[in-house]
């Protein structure tokens, strides 16, 4: 992995993004979605994750975020095993699931090739976290960019009408995830 993601200032705001292998879409189904959103709700109450702000996507997840208690090379590391776990038994069990055989042989294969797993591969092993500037425009540039990835990708025309994001806190909802106003 590039020295250039890396987790450098424990007491900083990083936006923080990770995929499935392949950038398989496996977002597609809201079961797998809602042990996402269970981990991060987990991991804010046990571990002191801030969550600022959050968006679940087809294949892949972003994240505004502050760690207070345990290290968020940790929490990341642990929220991902977690996730992957379930997300694959899930899977497994899913009998609607029309890509199950096809999705388990990808995460096998990818699997095969990376010595640190023992079977499957769900998650790409990188978190490409970048330390977001302690000035409003940083930090709000960065939630501007994860609300607008539903948008963007033509899955609603206003951000807060995408039930995984936390643009529906940020226009006086409250949703899914716990997460805390930046001001």
């Amino acid at each position: 992995m590039s020295r250039k993601y890396k987790f450098r200032n424990p007491e900083a705001v990083y936006f923080v993004s990770f995929a499935t292998v392949n950038w398989i879409d496996v977002f597609t189904r809201r079961e797998y979605k809602d042990i996402v959103v269970d981990s991060l709700n987990y991991c804010i109450r046990e571990k002191g994750l801030i969550v600022y702000a959050w968006v679940i996507m087809s294949n892949h997840v972003h994240l505004v975020i502050e760690g207070r208690e345990v290290a968020l090379e940790n929490v990341l590391r642990d929220m991902k095993k977690h996730t992957a776990n379930k997300i694959l038994d899930a899977i497994k069990k899913n009998q609607q699931e029309s890509r199950r055989e096809w999705m388990l042989w990808m995460f096998e294969r990818a699997g095969k090739k990376n010595p640190n797993n023992s079977k499957y591969q769900f998650w790409q092993q990188h978190n490409q976290p970048i330390e977001l500037t302690r000035h409003a425009y940083g930090i709000d540039a960065a939630i501007d960019y994860v609300h607008e990835n539903p948008v963007n990708a033509g899955f609603v025309s206003q951000a807060e009408s995408y039930p995984y994001s936390s643009a529906v806190d940020f226009a006086g909802g409250k949703e899914l995830v716990n997460i805390v106003p930046c001001w």
